[in-house]
């Protein structure tokens, strides 16, 4: 009865004992037996006073230890050639800034004595609190002492190539600006490629150290230009302090010949100028002069001789009243008087021949102001190329309107005809386009026609 019961509802069965591994079946034959249960030995430390001296543990000899071993400089010839190519650069770069800035330096030495000789601030510091609480002669020599002590400060440097300086304080001058442009000499290959380019084409400008310098005059404005400065006041009293700088305007230019197409070119006031030669001058030397008149006035016999001690380094002296590029608009035509001069640098860094030029054109205002006043003849033929450039401008403008009217009504038509045809079905949209194209074939004929 047990053994039936069992097997209906699942008894337990007895363990089978384990099939012994035959002996062929050698994959199996590590399984055979269990592990080995008996622990390792342990190794006791020694209790010893003194202790056992610990084992000195040494890392095998490898070639990981021997960098020589591994690699050799033959293997790092690409990066010697980056490292020395960007040594080479950073040497050319510091040693080029280095040689700009020292030019700059020896200039603004040969010229800061005219510019503290003419003008009361130079640089842009502006006035001294030594000087501030001064008058008449005692302003004067504390602002002359403030120039002397600015020394290469009054020059500032915009860039690598480009410095500047400026000064103020003059009768007859509001200001002037000086710029030094010199060549990139930290950039050798930028001044290679402008060096061929120049050579092979006469748009782009040989890489050239020049000045240029703009005086800007008061022309009888000082009462709205000069700031709350000691001394202004003085100025202001003056009764006739509203016309004292006046002086006529005009364009007038003495011009080396080499730069004088260039110079025609790149400006629109000189472009209203004649050129002739003038038996006064050197060779090399032109004046462009709306008037022989104007010319008689301003070649002096000082502006000759500095002009000719100047040499070829010297481009151009120009006196004008009218704005560099040629005007769009008629506010654009109001007269605005300045005086331009431009010169090269020389390699030598030897100014002694081009100090009298700028001097003299620290000056130049005083000799307007005495002598430019020309008679209404001069003056009416002055006149006339101005009103003919702003009738130009006038017409064009006239021009340009007429066109945007005839845009807009032309809009306005093609709205006006869109609103039409939308509003008429497909047949009737039919005969109408059919309608405009007879139309236009009957205008096109038409032209036609007339030009025969």
């Amino acid at each position: 009865m047990e053994n039936v019961l069992n097997n209906l509802f699942g008894g337990s069965k007895p363990a089978a004992s384990p099939e012994p591994v035959q002996a062929g079946d050698s994959d199996f034959a590590d399984f055979a037996e269990g592990a080995d249960p008996s622990p390792l030995p342990l190794s006791t430390p020694s209790l010893t006073f003194g202790g056992a001296a610990p084992e000195q543990t040494i890392r095998p000899y490898t070639k990981w230890y021997n960098v020589h071993e591994r690699h050799s400089l033959s293997e790092f010839k690409v990066e010697g050639l980056i490292l020395s190519c960007i040594t080479v650069v950073l040497l050319l770069h510091l040693l080029g800034a280095r040689l700009n800035r020292n030019k700059a330096k020896k200039w603004i030495r040969a010229h800061a004595s005219p510019l503290a000789a003419e003008f009361a601030l130079v640089g842009y510091s502006g006035v001294p609190a030594s000087a501030r609480d001064k008058t008449g002669d005692e302003l004067l020599g504390a602002l002359a002492d403030a120039n002397a002590a600015k020394g290469d400060g009054i020059l500032r440097e915009k860039s690598l190539f480009e410095f500047a300086t400026y000064a103020t304080g003059r009768a007859n001058v509001a200001f002037v600006d000086v710029k030094l442009v010199l060549v990139k000499r930290f950039n050798p290959l930028t001044t290679l490629i402008e060096t061929v380019l120049g050579f092979f084409f006469d748009s782009f400008a040989q890489p050239t150290d020049i000045v240029e310098a703009i005086l800007y005059p008061f022309d009888g404005k000082e009462a709205l230009t000069v700031p709350a400065l000691p001394g202004a006041a003085e100025l202001r009293a003056t009764k006739d302090s509203n016309t004292k700088s006046a002086f006529d305007g005009f364009v007038w230019a003495i011009v080396h010949k080499e730069c004088m197409k260039q110079v025609r070119d790149e400006r629109y006031d000189v472009s209203l100028t004649f050129t002739k030669d003038n038996a006064k001058l050197p060779s090399w030397l032109t004046v462009m002069s709306e008037s022989a008149e104007i010319t008689d006035v301003m070649l002096t016999p000082e502006l000759i001789k500095a002009a000719e001690a100047a040499g070829d380094e010297f481009e151009y002296l120009i006196v004008s009243d009218q704005p560099l590029e040629k005007p769009a608009t008629i506010e654009e035509t109001v007269p605005r008087k300045r005086i331009f001069l431009k010169y090269r640098l020389p390699s030598s860094n030897n100014y002694d021949s081009l100090v009298p030029i700028f001097s003299y054109f620290l000056r130049i205002t005083d000799q307007l102001v005495q002598s430019a006043r020309f008679r209404p003849e001069v003056l009416r033929k002055v006149k006339a190329a101005r009103d003919e450039a702003i009738k130009r401008i006038k017409k064009a403008g006239e021009e340009e309107k007429l066109e945007e009217l005839a845009v807009e009504r032309e809009k306005a038509r093609k709205a006006k005809r869109d609103l039409e045809l939308k509003a008429l079905d497909a047949k009737a949209q039919k005969k109408f386009l059919e309608k405009e194209r007879e139309k236009e074939t009957r205008k096109s004929m038409k032209r036609q026609t007339t030009r025969a």
